[in-house]
């Protein structure tokens, strides 16, 4: 049995292209940096980002260019595939994507007051409006560093 499957977390990294192929098949294509945090053997803090180029088809690849914005958090569950093509110079090229199989939107983006920008939608339908909230403050993401706290002796196998 063999598995091909690819999870990512990360950030946009620019507003995703919408294109539509010549059978009328959306497709849109971006890039999601993701990072990587460790320590060397000095006990420096090191930092490594990576760079995934993603295809979404279909409804969802409308649904990303409609609300993936730069720097939006978005969850990619999807497959690897590698491309190969010649170029104008005749030269093989080959690149490796991430084929978007399940799309997740991450928080809803906010623009400064605290609102949901005009073209998110709300979901409010017919509901009473309730007065709006006081913005929380940004709070800082911790960072996990298991290196510390896992010890290679302790693992059972």
């Amino acid at each position: 049995m063999n598995i091909n499957k690819v999870f990512v977390l990360g950030r946009v990294t620019a507003d995703p292209q919408l294109r539509t192929t010549p059978g009328g098949q959306s497709v849109s294509s971006f890039s999601v940096a993701t990072n990587r945090m460790w320590k060397d053997k000095a006990g420096a803090r090191q930092e490594d980002t990576e760079f995934h180029n993603i295809v979404v088809w279909g409804r969802q690849a409308e649904v990303a260019t409609q609300f993936l914005k730069k720097g939006a958090t978005v969850f990619i569950e999807g497959r690897l595939q590698t491309r190969t093509w010649q170029d104008k110079q005749n030269q093989t090229r080959k690149t490796t994507e991430i084929i978007c199989e399940q799309l997740q939107l991450g928080p809803r983006p906010t623009a400064g007051g605290g609102q949901a920008p005009a073209d998110f939608p709300s979901g409010k339908g017919n509901v009473k409006e309730a007065e709006p909230a006081q913005a929380a403050p940004a709070e800082e993401i911790p960072t996990v560093d298991l290196e510390d706290d896992i010890k290679m002796d302790d693992l059972p196998f």
